[in-house]
């Protein structure tokens, strides 16, 4: 076969892209590993799934406390992946506990104003830089060279574009590159918990849920609640948990029954901490007024023959599963 043939070949049946998410949880590491072939309508397939218990000492809250231990922990959970991921160029993100990560959106108008380009400016956008980092150290109360920071500019139409700022400690990230290093790996991507979980609950929606069914996604974490009211897969409200504005995590709820009809609610992370503020699935779904149906990274795609780690039936699957989404779909 000539090389031309190869190549064609190669385009038509689609490169296959390979991606793992990192979940360091405060008992549990979590890996999933995806993939899909780079054409359109491709399903996606799960390649492998893995939890590793961490020792009592990793982690100190939101902090990495045993960094050797999180790093052998990283290598134990990639040693026994299959030859024909461990093969691949493996995108690899990992997650920061949302305690630690701030978020903000902006209006685009006040920090345009504040560099002196124009709003709808194109390439003048870079200009916003030093704007965005003067609020990311206003909101934070730290200074810059303390914070890493991402940001982008929505693509909505003016008078109501924003700024969305993404921050997080310095140290968070160094830790986690420094324990992935450690484990022979290298991160491309570092994501929030929450965010990562949406990721996996809004592909969740697009397969199982009909378009255009208004739906809520929660995510339960060590930290709080983190929950998304969608429709037609845009966020019409968000709502955290603890907050000085709900009483408790059922007042927190019933912000989210405002607008048209809920259908359904997905569940993800771990459920089991609801016990903890006297909860449970039943009483979200009373709440809401729909029914609840529990994150399963199984449901999602083909799963490769070899995996059988209960992660994929677990809705605490869904952290690793959205950073994995994220490495595929980039």
């Amino acid at each position: 076969m000539t090389l031309r043939n190869s190549w064609l070949e190669a385009v038509q049946s689609g490169v296959q892209r390979f991606a793992a998410g990192i979940d360091v949880g405060t008992q549990n590491l979590r890996l999933v590993v995806v993939s899909q072939r780079a054409r359109a309508c491709a399903s996606l397939q799960i390649e492998y799934a893995c939890t590793v218990p961490l020792p009592a000492n990793a982690m100190a809250g939101t902090e990495i406390a045993d960094r050797q231990s999180v790093a052998r922990a990283l290598r134990d959970a990639f040693a026994d992946m299959p030859h024909s991921c461990a093969t691949q160029a493996l995108r690899c993100a990992m997650a920061v506990p949302a305690s630690a990560t701030l978020t903000a959106t902006v209006p685009l108008a006040r920090l345009a104003a504040q560099s002196g380009c124009a709003e709808d400016g194109g390439h003048e956008l870079a200009e916003l830089e030093p704007a965005v980092m003067n609020e990311v150290e206003r909101i934070a109360g730290l200074e810059r060279h303390a914070l890493a920071v991402d940001w982008f500019v929505d693509d909505r139409p003016s008078p109501v574009r924003s700024v969305t700022i993404a921050a997080t400690g310095r140290q968070h990230l160094e830790a986690r590159i420094e324990c992935a290093a450690a484990a022979g790996i290298s991160l491309t991507a570092i994501d929030g918990e929450p965010h990562a979980a949406l990721r996996a609950m809004r592909y969740a929606a697009s397969h199982e849920l009909d378009p255009h069914e208004p739906y809520v996604a929660l995510w339960i974490g060590t930290d709080g609640v983190h929950a998304w009211r969608l429709v037609d897969d845009t966020i019409t409200a968000e709502m955290r948990y603890p907050a000085p504005e709900h009483s408790d995590l059922a007042d927190a709820l019933r912000d989210l029954v405002h607008g048209p009809m809920l259908d359904c609610a997905l569940v993800s992370g771990e459920v089991e901490l609801l016990e903890g503020v006297g909860f449970s699935i039943a009483d979200i779904a009373d709440i809401l007024g729909c029914t609840v149906l529990p994150f399963e990274c199984a449901a999602l795609g083909a799963v490769a023959r070899e995996v059988n780690d209960p992660l994929l039936h677990e809705a605490a699957g869904a952290v690793a599963f959205g950073l994995a989404l994220r490495g595929v779909f980039e």
